[in-house]
């Protein structure tokens, strides 16, 4: 099979139902493998957006497009990202880390995990966290 067919098949099947990459994960439980997933996504989006130029009327546009990215990593079932900031109209902001609010749900298997990262004024910090984890 030559390489465009290889890489068309596995377009159409999300990476983590394949079975050489779900072989790298079985030392874990889906809870542990959730949080993991969701550390990673949250992680990467941090390092890949923070320092974006963003204006008021470009923040819709910036939210959507951190969604639609973040939602290509592996069990991303949802995400919500708002980006807050005190914008002057005409003038754009360099993203921080304080002006996210994000909102990610992973899903492995059965078990679901909310992970958030937001701004927390008590610490002066954009902070990671897990909010939740079903089975």
């Amino acid at each position: 099979m030559g390489k465009i067919n290889k890489v068309n098949l596995m377009a159409k099947k999300r990476i983590e139902e394949n079975e050489v990459f779900k072989s790298y994960f079985k030392n874990l439980t889906d809870r542990e493998r959730a949080v993991f997933e969701g550390g990673i996504t949250l992680g990467a989006l941090f390092h890949q957006f923070v320092g974006t130029p963003v204006s008021l009327n470009s923040k819709e546009t910036l939210e959507k497009a951190i969604e639609e990215s973040m939602k290509n990593q592996p069990c991303v079932e949802d995400i919500e990202v708002k980006i807050n900031g005190n914008f002057e109209d005409g003038k754009y902001l360099s993203l921080t880390g304080e002006m996210l609010d994000v909102r990610l749900k992973i899903k492995v298997n059965e078990t679901t995990a909310i992970l958030r990262l937001r701004y927390i004024e008590e610490l002066d910090y954009p902070l990671m966290y897990v909010e939740e984890i079903t089975s």
